[in-house]
């Protein structure tokens, strides 16, 4: 293993490392990651300085609030049709005499901030539509806070083809975790990553007893807060198997020393195991705050970043092994994360598209996995490696999107008749 490439995400490499206040770009400002960032900044102005913010412009007033309170040059919108109602929120948040931002829009809006001057980007999209933004920030030499999983996921030899080692720093509270984990040791003596995941809302349910669940219970996440997609992801553990393929492409670890362990509390986000028998663990209380912090701060760290335990009350920390019967999720990731190429795409594409589905009513919980899987495996082994180019990616997106919805449609009607 000391042989491997250096990894993505290296906590003994920073990329163009500063002291002082950091200029930052926050991409989904509007979204879970980009509030909870914000207010990591703004308790922090001598740490941070955000200069553009990007949005999909559904939450214009927030949007140009944030804007004024932490004064950018420039706000971005994926919609052009936001820009008249984020005309006016600006009008109303900026007094007289005060210089609103610059705007831009469209679905380029955002790549163009990922490439503008500043020392780091938070890249806090959802979904694959942030694998453009990545990959500018990334070519123009910004140091990049990446929460975007689905970028790296789709998009894993491309961005591997331009990631300086120690350039990519993950905010996802699992990566955040090993990558704290990964600094106490070497790379030649890890053994395993061990992934934790909290199980969702449905953890010890079998299969047949999640085939009648409800949009609402999926929603009702029992340690986690954040938006509609990831919490369903988190209840199919679809996250959970993104997440698997992240590990191995960010810190260059085979798939058969990834392991995940479920662990209720969602205390301890992950742990790595060395050579010596010795496993360190990450822990804090379920807050993003603190991987955020570590994203946007590394190698200094942020104080009181997120809360911190309360050792003077007794608590009970407990870990399961995952029910890969009831939750094929996981394993069905490691096989798209091993074919490689469009695989991954088609997994996650796919996936967002049944999630919709779901959401809408339009198709039942298990049907998400039944569907994905029937998409991976018609899809087949990928023509692509690592020649991967965007086009390929986008097509094959395209066509998984399709069938996926195609798939979903016959599988709902079926069951009605």
């Amino acid at each position: 293993m000391s042989d491997s490439p250096a990894p993505l995400a290296d906590p003994h490499l920073v990329f163009d490392a500063v002291e002082g206040r950091r200029d930052l770009v926050i991409l989904g400002s509007t979204g879970s990651i980009g509030t909870q960032a914000i207010d990591l900044v703004l308790r922090n102005p001598d740490r941070f300085r955000v200069t553009a913010l990007s949005a999909a412009g559904g939450r214009v007033a927030l949007l140009a609030e944030q804007a004024r309170l932490l004064k950018v040059r420039t706000v971005a919108v994926a919609s052009p049709e936001a820009v008249p109602a984020l005309r006016e929120a600006l009008r109303k948040e900026y007094g007289a005499g005060e210089q609103p931002p610059e705007i831009l829009a469209g679905p380029d809006a955002a790549t163009e901030l990922a490439g503008s001057e500043c020392h780091t980007v938070l890249n806090g999209i959802t979904g694959s539509i942030g694998l453009a933004p990545t990959l500018a920030a990334l070519k123009a030499g910004r140091t990049l806070a990446l929460a975007n999983k689905e970028s790296l996921i789709v998009g894993g030899p491309l961005v591997k083809a331009l990631a300086t080692p120690g350039q990519i720093i993950p905010v996802d509270s699992e990566h955040a975790a090993l990558f704290q984990a990964l600094a106490a040791g070497k790379r030649a003596d890890v053994r395993k990553l061990v992934v934790t995941a909290s199980g969702g809302p449905f953890r010890g349910r079998t299969r047949s007893e999640l085939a009648d669940v409800t949009r609402e219970q999926a929603l009702n996440h029992p340690t986690w807060a954040m938006g509609p997609v990831i919490t369903v992801n988190s209840a199919t553990l679809v996250n959970k198997g993104l997440e698997v393929i992240e590990a191995h492409l960010l810190y260059d670890i085979p798939f058969d020393r990834i392991e995940v362990v479920v662990h209720p509390q969602s205390y301890v986000h992950s742990m790595v195991e060395f050579t010596d028998g010795s496993t360190l663990a990450q822990a804090t209380p379920p807050d993003m705050r603190g991987p955020i912090a570590i994203g946007l701060g590394w190698p200094q760290r942020v104080p009181d970043a997120a809360p911190a335990f309360d050792w003077t009350k007794a608590s009970t920390w407990e870990f399961f092994p995952l029910d890969t019967e009831a939750f094929p999720s996981v394993g069905l990731a490691r096989h798209v994360g091993t074919l490689g190429g469009t695989a991954p795409a088609v997994f996650n594409a796919a996936n967002e598209e049944c999630v919709d589905a779901f959401l809408d009513g339009r198709l039942a919980f298990n049907g998400i996995m039944d569907t994905v899987t029937a998409v991976v495996e018609e899809h087949g082994t990928p023509a692509t490696g690592t020649s991967l180019t965007v086009a390929d990616v986008l097509e094959a997106e395209a066509w998984a999107r399709t069938r996926a919805r195609e798939l979903s449609a016959k599988a709902t009607a079926e069951a009605r008749a």
